[in-house]
Formats: C-alpha cells, structure tokens, sequence
C-alpha cells in the first residue's frame, strides 16, 4: 500500500523534526497477497471433462500446435532449430502447433475419430523417435502435450497417462525460462486432476506458478516490458482455450495488473483486476470470499489513483464478505494485513478513530488466538501507539510502547537490533511529553543497539542520530556536538540515497541551521546553494 499509493503515516508533528515512524505489518514481506492461492488448489483439485467434443475443454493455455504427419513434424523441428532468429522460428513452431490442434479438434467434431488418432499416433511415433535419440526440449514437450490433449479429448485416459509419464521426463530436464513451459504445465495440471492424481496435479501447477512469480524478478532489472508481454501472452493464450471467464485467467490477470500498479499505472491496472473480480462473482456469487479478495485488489487500484473514499468503501466490502463467508480465519496473515491497510487509509484522510477501531481489532484477535505476550502482539500495540500519538494522545501511547517493549524484551533480548524500533518511537513519545532526560536514554541505547548490529556508517544509525539530535536539541547540548552529528547523518545519506535525495535536503537545512547559529558564515553559503538547488529540483519532481 505505501508503495502504489500513501506515504508512512506519521505519528505526529515533531517539535523539532523527529523521524516518524510508519505502520507495521506482522509479516515481513506483505506485499501482494489478493491472488486466493486456496482458490487455485480448488481448481487444482476440481475433476474437468476434457472429451467434450464442441469445446474441447481441455485447459489449453494456448498451447499453438500443428503437424499434420510425421514428416511434417520433422521439418517443423529442425527448421526451427536451424533458424537464424530462434523467436521467428518459436512462433513458427506455436503457429504449427496450433494448426495440428485444430486440425485434431475439427476431425473429432466432424466425427472422424480413427482418422484424428492415426494423426496424433503419427505425430506420438515422430517424437518418440526423436526422444529415443536423446533429444528431449521444449519443442518435444510441447508436441507431447498437445498429443496428450488430444487422447483426452477422444477419451483414452489410460494412454493420456502414458503421455504424461512421457512428458514429466522430459519437462523435468527443462529450465524454468523455456518458451512454452508455463502452458505446458498448466495442461499437465489440469490433465493429472482429471486423472485424481492430485499430488501430480499440484506439483505441475505450482511450479506454472513459480514461473509467473519469476516474471517479478524481470521487473525488477528493468525489463518491465518484457514481463507485461509473457503475462499477456498467457492471458491470450488461456483465453482461447478456456474462455474469457474461466478462472485459470485469474493468475496471469493478477499478474499483469500486480506488475502495473508497480511501474505506476494504477488506470491500466484496473482492468486486469476488474475482470478477476467478475469471474470471481460469476463463478461463486457475490458474497464468496475470493470476490472480497479481488476487491481489495481494486481498493490497492483507487487508492493509487486517489480515490479514497471509493477504496475504504471496496476495503470494508471486501472484509464484510470475507468474514461471513468464512472464507479465511479472523487471525489469518492475509485479513490482518487488510485491517492494517485500512486504517492506514483512514488516518491519511483524516478517519483516526475509525481506523484506530480497525488496529484495536487486530490486536484483540491476535491475543484471543496467539495470547497476549505473542511476539506480533507488539506489532499491533505499536501501530495503535502510532495512532495515538498522530491524535496527540501521548500518554496513552506511552503505555502501548512500554508494553510492547517488554513482550520483545522476553522474545528477543534486551540487545536485539528489532527492539530499538519502538524504543526509538517511545523516546520520541517522552519527548513530546517534555521528559527530554528520559527521552535522551533510550535514544542513546537504542543508538549503540544499532552500531553494534549495523555498523556505524549504516542508515538504521543515522535514523538514531537524527532523533538524538532532536531530543538533545531540547535538552540545550552543545551545538558543535550537534553539528558533527548532524553532518555524520547526512554523509551516511548521500552515501546512501545519493546527493539529491530528499533526506539529503533536510538534513541540510539542519546544517545550514547549526552553522548559522554558531556563525559560521562562510561554510553557510555554498551549502545553501546546493539547498536552492536542491528544493527547485524537488518541487519540479512533485510537480511532474
């Protein structure tokens, strides 16, 4: 959430520049979580029809296939593997691929089963052959399977399971990268559950997933592009072998409009998302617990465009439906992460209490299933004392720091480097109740906490500094201490965030402050240069 549309919520203007400190999530990495992965074991698990002849339904992910004999496939093959440009000849391949499948398909409908047999036997004696000579890859795999689908669309499920032996060796051998693999895959899922071979139904089917999950890894070396096209090339190929509603869309869907909301296109994001939803309700009835999923997933999208009364309306949708189709548990990882996300959007819009009701939920369903002195019990008596604090209650926030500290104290040590967050908001919270002294002391121990773990060039210490420097501000320490202070903080974040980097400029104002204070004129003027430019080069920034 913080990433596509809000920034951390503060817990309250400092007195004098105090960091703030932004909600907590129990689970470390929470990011995406809308994609019901029980949702996708229930179509694992769900036994298909594959020999309908109108349809032939058999979950072909868009597997393209052509080869209308022997011969046929040989040329196909080697013309690909002598091709000069390997994706020219992939497509090729994909476009025979398909041929061959509809040819199949055509005979079945037509009523000329013998004659669809004798074609994929032709095609099953050619690849057999080649594999017998140690050629097994992709392009194997893929003939295989489509082979496969055509027994199973004629009815022969003994020699589809056959295939499928045939074609596990094969695709075992084969990285995950190779063109094709994640259809192939898909199929073999949805052929292994026809089968009630579940185990092997799962296994092909997570490892389609692990797949797509890989695709994030191409975003995040600047190849967006190219994962946005895989994704749409799924989405194509399902669709036209499963329909425009069929529920193996959702993957993919959830993919493509993950991978948009992240590069910052929330208006094209909707989409994918949007249809995801509408299979959902279709399939399930509008008060199905994947439906609520898939409305959070639009809530991420109107939040990132701005529309936030629009996303805490779908929000509080979404958990309605959830919680009384007992689709998850109360304490579930995933619900707790949307009761966090929404009262962060309440307090953004100014709804503190009503979202400050939302992290009192989230604390009393933890110590009602984990007890009170369960370690992510401190998480939530934090972020309800980053809500008190933003509503100026300090008291009341200092009681939730105190304790929190002390279920971490028994967990993970007095000396743990996870101990000073809160340690840290709480001497910022004794701040604001002008007990400085008290304030300095766990600054200063939460300061050497994070040397000892980090190092003393590390962001983590010059976070702790910044806020000992603010506290020892109030308590009159001498300014060239502060100063060297300060000046060790900025040259972790130029080091850290480059010269230019928000951080940079606020602490550069402190600078410029310290410097004039103590009158040093000539060190002034070159760092206030560099602050104008800096603040002309951040305003264009907002602006753009």
């Amino acid at each position: 959430m913080s990433k596509v549309c809000l920034h951390h919520i503060q817990s309250g203007h400092y007195r004098k520049g105090l960091t703030c400190f932004p909600w907590l999530s129990t689970k470390k990495n929470s990011s995406i979580f809308m994609v019901p992965v029980r949702a996708f074991a229930l179509c694992c698990h769900a036994s298909r029809t594959f020999a309908s002849v109108g349809s032939l339904d058999t979950d072909v992910a868009g597997q393209k296939s052509h080869v209308s004999n022997s011969n046929n496939f040989q040329r196909s093959v080697t013309s690909f593997q002598n091709s000069s440009d390997k994706l020219d000849g992939m497509k090729d391949f994909e476009r025979e691929l398909q041929e061959l499948f509809d040819e199949i398909k055509m005979m079945i409908m037509m009523g000329n089963q013998n004659d669809a047999i004798d074609l994929l036997q032709a095609n099953y004696e050619a690849v057999k052959e080649r594999m017998n000579a140690s050629v097994r890859g992709i392009e194997e795999a893929a003939t295989i399977d489509i082979i496969a689908l055509g027994y199973m669309a004629i009815g022969d499920l003994k020699f589809v399971d056959s295939l499928l032996d045939m074609l596990n060796e094969v695709v075992d051998s084969l990285k995950d990268d190779e063109p094709l693999l994640d259809s192939v895959l898909v199929h073999m899922g949805s052929m292994y559950s026809t089968l009630g071979k579940f185990e092997k139904s799962m296994s092909a089917y997570r490892r389609a997933i692990g797949n797509m999950e890989n695709i994030y890894v191409l975003s995040s070396i600047g190849r967006t592009s190219k994962a946005v096209e895989f994704y749409h090339r799924a989405i194509s190929l399902l669709e036209s072998s499963r329909g425009a509603e069929s529920e193996d869309l959702v993957i993919p869907l959830f993919g493509v409009g993950s991978l948009l909301l992240k590069e910052g296109k929330p208006v094209e994001a909707e989409t994918p998302f949007l249809r995801i939803f509408n299979i959902y309700k279709k399939l399930y009835g509008e008060n199905d617990g994947r439906v609520g999923l898939a409305m959070c997933s639009l809530a991420h999208v109107k939040c990132a465009v701005g529309d936030a009364n629009e996303a805490i309306s779908l929000y509080r949708k979404a958990l309605q439906v959830i919680t009384t189709s007992n689709y998850m548990a109360l304490d579930d990882s995933i619900m707790e992460k949307m009761r966090i996300d929404l009262a962060e959007l309440l307090h953004a819009v100014g709804r503190g209490k009503e979202g400050r009701e939302l992290l009192e939920q989230c604390l009393m369903i933890t110590e009602k299933y984990k007890g009170k002195e369960d370690p992510s019990s401190a998480t939530h008596l934090i972020n309800l004392a980053t809500s008190h604090s933003r509503s100026k209650n300090y008291v009341e926030a200092e009681c939730l720091l105190r304790t929190s500290l002390e279920i971490m104290g028994k967990t993970v040590g007095p000396d743990d480097q996870s101990i000073t967050f809160p340690m840290l908001h709480l001497a910022v919270t004794l701040y604001h109740l002008k007990r400085d002294e008290e304030a300095e002391q766990l600054a200063l121990q939460a300061l050497h906490i994070r040397e000892k773990a980090f190092g003393k060039d590390t962001l983590p210490v010059a976070e702790a500094l910044d806020c000992l420097v603010s506290i020892q501000t109030g308590l009159m320490k001498d300014d060239e201490e502060l100063l060297e202070q300060l000046k060790r903080v900025l040259s972790i974040q130029e080091k850290e965030f480059g010269p230019e980097g928000e951080e940079v400029m606020i602490t550069l104002k402190k600078v410029v402050f310290y410097l004039d204070k103590l009158g040093r004129k000539n060190e002034i003027f070159p760092l206030q240069k560099r602050l104008s430019a800096l603040r002309m080069k951040f305003k264009q920034r907002i602006q753009h």
